[in-house]
């Protein structure tokens, strides 16, 4: 990877992380086994919720931590109602938000609770946890993990209400930026359909112009950008999206003036510290 690609990176994780859910990430041992360049097919890396990411986060815990989960795990095991399960499995994603603050943990259990109550609401809420954080994650395994997760909950959620256009978006994101499928336009066709219903539809223009970006087609990106500005004149993340597509493309006078837009709306002193410096050398 090019350093401007580092920095382009860097930037967009700290948007998008202080944009939605924090909280800290449990280190992948499938995903830092390797380099990444190493000729390695990290996206076929497939990742165990118990074995690589639950086991890793147990050795942060202290004694009495380890203790109070082995005792909420087994209360899972032995409840055999399913009131009983869905009543620990929140207590479970409790512990991990705000005990040891550990992102993965706690949007895993409270999926799993919403699979149990099986309601729109439950089931959207915790996919959306998982697709918040696939869009800011660079990972291949992490985020056909997430996306995995987001989409069986997103397909629970339209067996209910088959009309909900945010699902069938959320859905369609699982499929272009989770690497769960070799046909991407299974992902893209329902999205587009719903912005040709609905041209204001942020959501679904957000979700083709990352798609565009993704895919390296800018223009095209630059163009569901700038649809989302004229519902939202302030969204930091399409402006900045504009903003690195330009920069992709080489062009350094409209990338500099949508950094600049961009630095001027994010109140995250990393990000500002960072546009700062992309702007710095893009002007050289």
């Amino acid at each position: 990877m090019k350093k401007q690609q580092y920095i382009l990176a860097a930037i967009s994780v700290i948007i998008c992380l202080g944009l939605y859910l924090g909280g800290r990430t449990v280190p992948i041992k499938t995903a830092s086994t390797h380099s990444a360049d190493d000729g390695h097919d990290h996206a076929n890396e497939k990742i165990d919720f118990k074995k690589d990411i639950l086991a890793e986060a147990k050795l942060k815990l202290t004694p009495e931590q380890n203790q109070r989960i082995t005792l909420l795990e087994n209360a899972v095991i032995r409840g055999d109602v399913n009131e009983q399960q869905i009543h620990v499995y929140h207590q479970l994603a409790r512990f991990w938000k705000d005990s040891v603050q550990l992102f993965e943990p706690y949007a895993f259990y409270t999926g799993e609770a919403a699979k149990l109550e099986n309601t729109e609401k439950n089931l959207t809420f915790a996919a959306r946890l998982f697709l918040d954080r696939l869009m800011a994650t660079e990972n291949p395994s992490m985020q056909t993990w997430l996306a995995s997760n987001a989409k069986v909950l997103l397909e629970n959620a339209l067996k209910i209400n088959p009309a909900n256009d945010s699902s069938k978006i959320g859905l369609g994101a699982c499929y272009i930026f989770g690497n769960i499928s070799s046909n991407p336009m299974e992902g893209i066709l329902p999205v587009r359909e719903i912005v040709q219903r609905t041209p204001g539809n942020v959501y679904a223009q957000m979700v083709l112009g990352l798609g565009g970006k993704k895919s390296g087609q800018f223009d095209k990106a630059i163009e569901r950008f700038q649809a989302i500005l004229k519902v939202d004149p302030s969204n930091v993340e399409a402006i900045f999206n504009i903003a690195e597509s330009y920069d992709q493309k080489g062009d350094k006078t409209n990338a500099i003036a949508y950094y600049e837009k961009a630095k001027q709306l994010v109140n995250i002193p990393e990000a500002k510290e960072e546009l700062n410096k992309r702007i710095i050398e893009l002007r050289k």
